[in-house]
C-alpha cells in the first residue's frame, strides 16, 4: 500500500477505509472514498469494494450534507470534494516520485 501518511486529507481516507471495511456506505468520509475510489486505488492504495447503488456517490454525499447543513449544503460539498481531490493529486505526485526512484534504481 503506498503510504499516505501527512497528506492533506489523510483523516478523512483513513476513517473512509475503515468505514468501507465495517460495510459503512453512508458515512461523509466512505461517501469522499467512494467518490476518489478509482484514483485512490490507481495510485496504490487499496479501497475495499463497496455496492453500487441507484444514486451516485456524489448525489448522496450532498444530500448528507443538506441534511446537516442544509442552505450551507452547496459550499461544504465543494470544499470537501477540493479537500478529496487535493489529496488524489498529492497522493499521484508521492507514487509517480516513488516509481522514479525505483526504475532509477535498476
Amino acid at each position: 500500500m503506498t503510504d499516505i501518511t501527512h497528506l492533506p486529507g489523510e483523516e478523512f481516507v483513513r476513517q473512509g477505509l475503515q468505514d468501507l471495511e465495517q460495510g459503512e456506505t453512508t458515512t461523509l468520509e466512505s461517501l469522499l472514498l467512494q467518490i476518489g475510489a478509482t484514483r485512490i486505488r490507481n495510485a496504490g492504495v487499496p479501497v475495499p469494494d463497496f455496492p453500487r447503488h441507484e444514486t451516485d456517490a456524489e448525489l448522496r454525499l450532498y444530500f448528507l450534507l443538506g441534511e446537516q447543513h442544509g442552505n450551507n449544503a452547496y459550499s461544504q460539498y465543494n470544499a470537501h470534494i477540493r479537500r478529496l481531490i487535493s489529496f488524489e493529486q498529492s497522493l499521484e505526485a508521492r507514487t509517480s516520485r516513488m516509481r522514479r526512484t525505483e526504475q532509477a534504481a535498476l
